[in-house]
C-alpha cells in the first residue's frame, strides 16, 4: 500500500523575546503561531478496524499536539533560561503569569525543533512525523522535515 501524508493545522498565542538580538524582538512581543503538522503512513487495511482506511485519526493527531504544544504554548511567555530574561520570567510568575523556561532562544527556529522531538515521542510506531512548519507571521516562518533530520 502507498503511504499517505495527514496534515493538522493548529493555532496559538505567544509571547517570547530574543535575549541578545540586535532588533525590535529583543523586547518582550508576541506572535499568533500557525503550526502545520504533517505526518506519513500507510492507511490501515484492515476493514474491522474502527479507523479502517486512516493513517491516523485527526482526533489522535490533535490529542497528541494540543497536549504536548498548544496546551503549553498558548498564552505563556517564552524566555531562554540561560539568560537574564529568568529574572523577568520569575517576577512574571510571581503575578501569576503562565511563563516557560527552555533551555534555547525562542526562535521560531529552534521553537520547531523542540515541538518535532515532543510530536516524534507521542505518535505510534507506524506513523512517521513528515514536517512542521511554524508560522510567526504571516510572511515568516520556519520549517522542520524528517528527511532533513
Amino acid at each position: 500500500m502507498k503511504k499517505i501524508r495527514i496534515t493538522k493545522q493548529f493555532s496559538f498565542e505567544t509571547g517570547h523575546a530574543l535575549y541578545g538580538y540586535d532588533g525590535k524582538c529583543r523586547n518582550v512581543h508576541g506572535h499568533s503561531y500557525r503550526l502545520d503538522v504533517t505526518v506519513i503512513g500507510q492507511p490501515i487495511s484492515d476493514s474491522n478496524n474502527v479507523k479502517y482506511g486512516m493513517v491516523i485519526d485527526f482526533g489522535d493527531l490533535k490529542k497528541i499536539v494540543k497536549e504536548e504544544i498548544v496546551d503549553v504554548f498558548d498564552h505563556a511567555t517564552i524566555f531562554n533560561q540561560n539568560t537574564p530574561h529568568v529574572e523577568l520570567a520569575n517576577e512574571l510568575k510571581k503575578r501569576d503569569h503562565n511563563v516557560l523556561l527552555v533551555d534555547y532562544q525562542p526562535t521560531s527556529e529552534m521553537m520547531v525543533i523542540d515541538f518535532a522531538e515532543k510530536i516524534q515521542k507521542r505518535l505510534p510506531k507506524n506513523i512517521k512525523l513528515h514536517s512542521l512548519k511554524l508560522q510567526e507571521t504571516a510572511t515568516s516562518y520556519a520549517e522542520w522535515f524528517a528527511n532533513d533530520n
